[in-house]
């Protein structure tokens, strides 16, 4: 299998080189140039293992370059004894057809770290048949989430660096101290002066400068990325949605084909999703929940792509995005791989901040998805309601989901078995959810964390006790345009 570029795709690499660099050269995102197929009969092997087993069968067929050793190095240590269930992937059923996929129960309680545990070993793997010797400078930009899970898978892991980049004041105070507070000598955080998208664009950019890649080289470095825009972050996310499919066949009610929800901003996880689907899971629709900032939800209905609009900053900050990357390796493969097609939007979008599709690009984009979003004060609704009436609760994401998911029944009348992506622990976001459920707050964050638990008769996860005491190491705050002398300062580049 080789990897070619959503904007060149004459550009060919291996699953080493991609992993290894990150992003293509010119900017693109590299994808296979075919994917594996399941059959019946592979879903019977897959439905009798464990969630490792499962992934070391999926991930094998993408990483055809790596040795069967190297692969299940790759997942043991990975998924070993770092989540707080050797089912890292567990699903809570509500009624009958509502199936809650928690992602959230690694160290970080969020579904990043299902691929971020995973990322480091496929990094340093591909590293080492690739970089002859390089140290790897990871950069990330985060809304939340990817941020405190990059950082604990890398921290202190041979021959890389890594630095976070957060929009200062768009992530929840818990997932600023999480990333604040990070433990390691290999890792850097730094706040910007801007949101998200400001964060995300100032990272490509960094990337995409050959006179940074040069004096990075000139230092015996490499960059690459744990954003989804990273295969290797990406494809471990396919794994969780074909195990929820191999999960539901075990169940006598189940009838087959089912649809997926997903509270999305940066379009990867629901990307994942649909490529399970085009392995071969009989997911039906695929439903794009997003917050205030609906730009997806716009872009689904209309086929127009426009990030010229307000910001709002949510209770739901990792959904706080107007620049979707990964939508970039959807419309390419919706194209037909017409690499020129995506190259000239992602222009349009870099210069003029919209693109339109054509008629035949828009029509099957509906055909796959539908795309629904509620605001703030639904989203606090929603959390009371389903805790109310099924003493489920959820976090601020989670809930949009299935906001969006009433909203797409109600619509439709399509009320198949459906799954929704559970990507947060609701302690994460403590005091939405407790203003939710009760009246009741807290005096400080760890206060809301404990009225909470007391209020809802549910336990604080581990990870988010241990933050208690934690002792902020990171306090640096920069100008957006000032990134890339943080990063030099960070790596003691003159």
């Amino acid at each position: 299998m080789n990897y070619i570029s959503t904007r060149h795709k004459s550009v060919k690499v291996t699953a080493a080189k991609a992993i290894a660099q990150g992003i293509s050269v010119e900017g693109g995102l590299f994808v296979p140039d075919t994917f594996p197929t399941l059959k019946k009969e592979d879903f019977e092997a897959l439905t009798k293992l464990d969630y490792k087993g499962r992934a070391k069968y999926i991930l094998k067929e993408f990483l055809d370059d790596f040795t069967e050793e190297e692969v299940n190095y790759c997942i043991e240590g990975a998924y070993t004894g770092t989540f707080d269930n050797e089912q890292p992937a567990p699903i809570s059923l509500l009624g009958k057809k509502v199936n809650i996929l928690e992602l959230w129960h690694g160290p970080t309680c969020a579904f990043k770290d299902l691929a971020l545990q995973l990322l480091p070993y496929l990094l340093t793997t591909s590293a080492k048949k690739v970089n002859d010797g390089k140290k790897t400078v990871i950069l990330v930009a985060t809304s939340g989430d990817t941020g405190k899970a990059a950082l604990e898978g890398f921290k202190d892991v041979p021959d890389t660096e890594i630095m976070v980049f957060y929009p200062s004041e768009g992530v929840s105070p818990m997932q600023k101290l999480q990333m604040d507070s990070q433990k390691g000598d290999n890792v850097h955080v730094c706040a910007i002066k801007g949101n998200f998208d400001d964060a995300q664009t100032g990272v490509k950019k960094i990337f995409t400068d050959n006179a940074v890649k040069e004096k990075l080289l000139e230092n015996n470095m490499l960059f690459s990325s744990a954003n989804s825009i990273n295969w290797g972050r990406l494809a471990p996310q396919i794994v969780y949605y074909i195990s929820a499919y191999c999960d539901l066949l075990q169940r006598e009610d189940f009838e087959g084909e089912f649809n997926i929800v997903v509270p999305t901003g940066n379009f990867g996880n629901i990307l994942a999703a649909y490529y399970a689907k085009k392995m071969g899971v009989p997911v039906g629709k695929l439903i794009c929940a997003s917050n205030s900032n609906n730009v997806l939800t716009d872009f689904i209905e209309s086929g127009t792509y426009n990030r010229n609009r307000d910001f709002y900053t949510t209770i739901s900050p990792s959904m706080d995005i107007l620049i979707s990357s990964n939508l970039e390796r959807m419309i390419f493969e919706l194209s037909g791989n017409d690499d020129k097609k995506v190259a000239a939007w992602q222009d349009s979008l870099s210069a003029n901040g919209s693109f339109t599709v054509d008629e035949d690009m828009k029509s099957k984009i509906k055909d796959i998805f539908w795309g629904g979003c509620c605001d703030d004060n639904e989203t606090l609704k929603t959390i009371g309601k389903y805790f109310s009436e099924y003493g489920y609760l959820c976090d601020t994401h989670t809930a949009v989901a299935l906001n969006v998911y009433e909203q797409y029944v109600n619509t439709t009348g399509d009320d198949k078995a459906t799954v929704i992506a559970s990507t947060a622990s609701p302690y994460k976001f403590a005091n939405s959810v407790l203003s939710a459920v009760s009246d009741s707050t807290g005096a400080d964050e760890f206060e809301t964390v404990k009225v909470l638990s007391n209020v809802t008769k549910t336990c604080i996860p581990e990870p988010i006790k241990a933050l208690e005491n934690a002792e902020v190491r990171f306090k640096e705050i920069c100008d957006k345009s000032e990134m890339l002398s943080s990063v030099y300062k960070a790596l003691k580049i003159n």
